[in-house]
C-alpha cells in the first residue's frame, strides 16, 4: 500500500500494531488482580489505546507539519509509558515474564515506525501545492 492509497490511520501498519497490541492489554490485563483496577490496569490501558488516539490525531494533523510530528511525539511517549507499565505488571508477576517481552518488543517496533515517520514527516504532510 503506497502513501497515496492511505485513506486513514487506520491503513497504518504502525496504527493496525498499536491497536492489535492494545486489545491484546485489554484481554490480559482483565486477569489484573482487583486492587489494581484503578491504578496499574487503569494507566496500562489508557496509555496502550492513546497510541492509537495519538495517531488518529496525527493523521487529520497532516496540513500542518509541526502538528503532525507533535502528535507522533505525544503517541511515541504513550508507546514508552506503556513499556513502563509492562515493565510493572511483570514484576508484579501479573504477566509472564515472555509475555511482557512480546509486549515489549511489539512496543519497540512501533516506536521505531513512530521515529521513522517523525524523521520523515515532510513525506506525510500535505501540502497545498501538492495539489496545484
Amino acid at each position: 500500500m503506497t502513501r497515496e492509497s492511505l485513506k486513514s490511520q487506520r491503513d497504518l501498519e504502525v496504527y493496525q500494531m498499536a491497536f492489535n497490541a492494545a486489545m491484546s492489554i485489554f484481554e490480559l490485563s482483565k486477569k489484573f488482580p482487583v486492587e489494581e483496577r484503578y491504578s496499574l490496569t487503569d494507566q496500562i490501558r489508557r496509555s496502550s489505546r492513546s497510541v492509537c488516539a495519538n495517531l488518529a490525531e496525527a493523521w487529520r494533523k497532516r496540513l500542518y507539519e509541526a502538528a503532525f510530528v507533535a502528535k507522533l511525539s505525544d503517541s511515541s511517549a504513550e508507546a514508552a509509558e506503556t513499556q513502563t507499565w509492562i515493565e510493572f505488571a511483570v514484576q508484579c508477576n501479573y504477566l509472564s515474564a515472555e509475555t511482557g517481552r512480546e509486549l515489549y518488543k511489539t512496543y519497540n517496533s512501533i516506536l521505531g515506525m513512530l521515529v521513522t515517520m517523525i524523521h520523515n514527516s515532510d513525506k506525510w504532510v500535505i501540502s497545498a501545492n501538492k495539489n496545484k
